[in-house]
């Protein structure tokens, strides 16, 4: 079963006059990346939430953000790191500046960044790391669900493309025996405006001719294409993430297709394969985001 890279998922809990919020999102890419951005009272636990991302998320570009939001009875004191909202907004102010932006709220802005305003809680508990893991196990699901979502509209879309391909297979077959009596006729009559009519040795034209006909043969081609689409097929069935291995097996469909192009040599059968590569992009196009 084929999942989607890009992803979005969240979940939030109540404990202890605080609500607890885990959001994840993904977008494409080759490897993991990960982002994760969580509270400082919970640094410890970065490594065991990254190997169980990396474990369950795979591949993707991924943003995860833990957020806590204390009731006013759990707050001891809240205090403005002044040096760090300096900072802020000194760059928000260059580049709006730089911009000629002057109606933007850039004190606003720079409270909102990350640990400028910052709050006094009771220590930590283990009740309160579990409601926070279990807030991640449940965005995570939800993670997974969308994920899978995703990716059966994907497998739908390939399925059809693929099927496509087939049958551009096909049209090329019916077309393939159309084209032999129309290479004749042009080797006969350059033959004729060449050395004359009367001059041409018509067993060695024919001899030639086989020869000539036997290498523009896409027996083969055809053969390996359907049985790589079929590969592609069943591929798309297996219960594992197999999204590089879809990019393989469509590498290897594209070699075929250009092949079959390349002895083509009859406009029709072209106009087939140029369809037939069409789909092959779009294909390749999809299974960027296929985990």
């Amino acid at each position: 079963m084929i999942k989607s890279m890009t992803g979005y998922g969240l979940a939030t809990n109540d404990f202890a006059h605080a609500k607890y919020t885990v959001e994840i999102k993904s977008l494409n890419s080759k490897f993991l990346e990960l982002s994760l951005k969580i509270p400082k009272t919970f640094s410890d636990k970065e490594f065991l939430l990254r190997n169980e991302c990396t474990r369950q998320i795979e591949r993707g570009k991924v943003n995860i953000s833990i957020n806590i939001e204390y009731a006013e009875t759990t707050l001891k004191t809240s205090s403005i790191n002044q040096s760090l909202l300096r900072h802020y907004y000194a760059q928000l102010k260059e580049s709006a500046d730089a911009l000629g932006d002057t109606g933007s709220n850039l004190f606003q802005m720079a409270l909102n960044f990350p640990e400028v305003v910052q709050y006094s809680v009771d220590e930590v508990s283990e009740d309160e790391w579990k409601i926070v893991y279990k807030t991640f196990e449940q965005a995570l699901a939800n993670f997974q669900n969308f994920r899978q979502d995703e990716g059966g509209v994907l497998k739908l879309d390939l399925i059809l493309r693929i099927t496509n391909i087939i049958e551009g297979m096909r049209l090329v077959s019916e077309q393939e025996p159309l084209r032999i009596p129309s290479i004749k006729d042009r080797l006969n009559q350059f033959l004729e405006d060449a050395v004359g009519k009367e001059n041409i040795d018509h067993n060695r034209f024919e001899q030639e001719l086989i020869y000539f006909i036997d290498k523009l043969d896409i027996t083969e081609e055809k053969t390996r294409l359907k049985s790589h689409c079929d590969y592609f097929i069943a591929a798309l069935q297996d219960k594992d993430a197999n999204g590089k291995k879809l990019g393989f097996i469509s590498q290897e469909i594209g070699r075929e297709i250009n092949t079959m192009g390349s002895k083509a040599n009859d406009a029709k059968m072209q106009q087939i394969v140029v369809g037939m590569k069409e789909e092959l992009e779009k294909i390749k196009e999809q299974l960027l985001n296929v985990l």
